[in-house]
């Protein structure tokens, strides 16, 4: 098969194998998400980024046409009343003043429960009559409808309405709803907007039954006037004039306080019957979003990161998936402040699950991939510079083009070719693997690179990828190494299996500049050293041939030795194609002489 054919498969079975990863990244995290929303398994989480967004959105402008009339304690010090035993005279002497306003409404929070004796109850049943209507509070019994006022079986002969003041707490303990009841009595805020709209309140906007809570504010965000001050005739009518006007207990004593998210401090519950009444008056101004526009948000944010990692790396993944759970947060608090609740925690743990996902796979991707580098390169370079060259590479495990001060050393076998015309290709691969070993591990013993295999010769380099000091005296102690110990010892071996009687070889070593890095496309990568140096090195082991030497080195290399003058002798100056002007060579003092018969006689 050609290799560019192989490369290919290669190439499609890694980007499979990332794709189908992907895949399954992002199907888990769109399962987790939607299976959280399902289970409501982050129900309490989702109630907190609630009260968050509260929070975040501050206090908006209660409306203008409601007032309370609080029973506060002043007005339980003023008009010295016990908590337990407020006059029903008093609330008659409250409906008349309040009526004498002309209100839109009265919506009385205080039941009414039980008989008090002839002349009370009478007050207020007469009062009550006089200010109709009126809205009174009870509850839900389970067995017989309490009668309220007491003594009267039929309240709207009175022109009175009941309605239930229950309030829906979630597992917290906090108030964020309001209720809606299919049985009588329906709920007081629900009453309350019947009325004052003149027409029934559609069960539909209650989801299960209840419905959020717009809040205005903590408490005190609603008008407010003591009801001392108006049994005292020292309210303005305009106060009432054409409003809701509710009546109920603030003060703490009288125990009817509840939990909010818009503060520590409890909220009187005649405040959250009006928080309740201005949210349905305003058309149900705090909705969740429809079923199919969470689905959708749940699997877009889940998408993201696996998406962004089919193109580009981890770390950009991890970027978009934190970029899009910021956004994403600023458009709930953006929805929110416009009315519509989105939900935040479980799409935002598919999120959180897609980007760490899409990460982990494009780390053990990467490792797998710098592993198999690892091994490649590994049989070319130290296990050190291995590790230096990996640590320096970007995310395409490219090596950064630089330019290092190295020495560049090139081998070539003498005679290989008419070996090659003379022996079966098993014996020529074999022969040509067993010196390509011996010179490699010279030159990685000495802590070298090798860049190229060449037919029977090699390049190598010294210096680079990783800068070394001595490059110069590691590239001279490899070049010796592979004359004075894996030259013979490969001739040795090629004597053992009849090939003959050995090769000679040629060595040529430059010291100077280096263009060092990987090159290539995405699709195919390469290490190289490129440069004066590398050509210099290329035209001194071929000018051995011609000076029957078998290692020539450059005065750039020379200069930079720590080796007795006896070793080294000057073989003069000679012109070197590509450049100008001479070079100054050295080579070593003798020369061995070819032996007739060899296959080193016959040349190439």
């Amino acid at each position: 098969m050609a290799p560019r054919v192989v490369k290919g498969a290669v190439r499609v079975r890694k980007r499979r194998l990332r794709l189908g990863l992907l895949l399954a990244v992002a199907v888990a995290a769109s399962a987790l998400a939607l299976t959280l929303r399902a289970t409501d398994w982050l129900s309490s989480m989702e109630l907190d980024t609630i009260d968050a967004r509260f929070s975040v959105r501050g206090e908006r402008e209660a409306p203008r046409d409601m007032t309370i009339v609080a029973l506060d304690d002043r007005s339980l010090k003023e008009l010295q009343l016990s908590p337990t035993q407020i006059p029903r005279t008093l609330h008659a002497r409250v409906l008349d003043r309040v009526k004498a306003a002309d209100p839109a409404l009265i919506a009385y929070d205080m039941r009414f429960i039980g008989r008090r004796g002839p002349r009370e109850d009478r007050a207020l049943i007469r009062a009550i009559s006089r200010a109709r209507p009126v809205l009174l509070a009870t509850h839900a019994v389970g067995g017989p409808p309490l009668r309220i006022p007491a003594g009267v079986r039929d309240p709207s002969t009175l022109g009175a309405y009941l309605g239930s003041v229950e309030v829906l707490t979630d597992e917290d303990g906090l108030v964020r709803a309001t209720p809606y009841f299919e049985e009588p009595p329906q709920a007081f805020a629900v009453v309350a907007a019947e009325l004052l709209q003149d027409r029934p309140v559609g069960a539909g906007e209650f989801e299960d039954g209840a419905a959020w809570i717009d809040f205005r504010g903590p408490p005190g965000s609603f008008r407010q006037v003591s009801l001392s001050s108006v049994v005292r005739g020292e309210v303005p009518p305009d106060a009432f004039r054409d409003k809701l006007v509710l009546v109920g207990a603030t003060s703490p004593d009288l125990q009817d306080v509840f939990v909010t998210p818009m503060s520590a401090d409890p909220m009187p519950g005649v405040e959250i019957h009006a928080n309740s009444i201005a949210t349905i008056l305003d058309g149900f101004s705090l909705k969740e979003a429809s079923g199919s526009l969470e689905v959708l948000l749940a699997l877009a944010l889940a998408l993201i990161a696996p998406l962004v990692a089919l193109r580009l790396s981890g770390l950009i993944a991890i970027a978009a998936g934190v970029l899009a759970g910021i956004l994403y947060l600023v458009a709930a608090q953006l929805g929110f402040n416009g009315g519509t609740i989105l939900p935040i925690t479980y799409p935002l743990a598919g999120l959180v699950a897609g980007t760490a996902g899409a990460a982990t796979i494009d780390l053990l991707l990467e490792t797998r991939e710098r592993r198999r580098l690892r091994q490649t390169f590994g049989r070319f370079v130290p296990e050190e510079v291995v590790d230096d060259a990996l640590a320096r590479a970007d995310d395409d495990l490219r090596l950064g083009g630089e330019t290092l001060e190295a020495s560049v050393l090139f081998c070539d076998l003498r005679g290989f070719s008419r070996f090659a015309e003379r022996h079966s290709a098993a014996t020529v691969i074999q022969t040509l693997n067993r010196y390509l070993t011996e010179m490699s591990d010279a030159v990685l013993d000495n802590g070298g690179t090798v860049v190229s295999y060449m037919g029977d010769g090699l390049m190598a380099v010294f210096g680079a990828p990783v800068e070394q000091p001595d490059n110069a005296q590691r590239a001279y102690s490899a070049a010796r190494e592979m004359l004075d110990e894996r030259l013979p010892a490969f001739n040795g071996w090629l004597r053992d299996h009849e090939y003959g009687d050995g090769f000679r070889m040629g060595i040529g070593i430059c010291t100077g500049p280096v263009m060092s890095g990987n090159v290539g496309s995405s699709r195919r990568l390469e290490y190289a050293a490129v440069g004066d140096t590398t050509n210099v090195a290329a035209r001194l082991q071929e000018l051995n041939k011609e000076l029957g030497s078998q290692l020539l080195i450059a005065d750039s290399t020379r200069i930079r030795l720590r080796v007795p003058e006896s070793q080294l002798v000057e073989m003069g100056e000679h012109s070197v194609h590509g450049r100008t002007s001479k070079l100054k060579i050295w080579g070593l003092p003798t020369v061995d002489a070819p032996t007739e018969g060899s296959p080193a006689v016959a040349g190439r």
